[in-house]
């Protein structure tokens, strides 16, 4: 197993890399990766205030500007 310190030392570039070979690795196995119940209710919700037209959408550059006022 590899420590946090190692980690701590890695660069942003190899830190990415690891990141993206252990969610390859997760991946594969679709059954381990069942998501919680809860999951699903907050879909549903969100469902409902599409199908009810009551949804506000944003453009990408809409999004991009409220994210950078955060």
């Amino acid at each position: 197993m590899i420590a946090t310190e190692e980690i701590i030392q890695m660069s942003q570039a190899e830190r990415l890399e690891a990141m993206e070979r252990l969610w390859e690795s997760l991946s594969k196995d679709d059954a381990a990766l069942a998501s919680p119940a809860w999951h699903q209710q907050v879909l549903d919700a969100r469902r409902e205030i599409v199908d009810s037209g009551e949804a506000d959408w944003l453009t990408i550059d809409a999004l991009q500007q409220r994210l950078m006022r955060r």
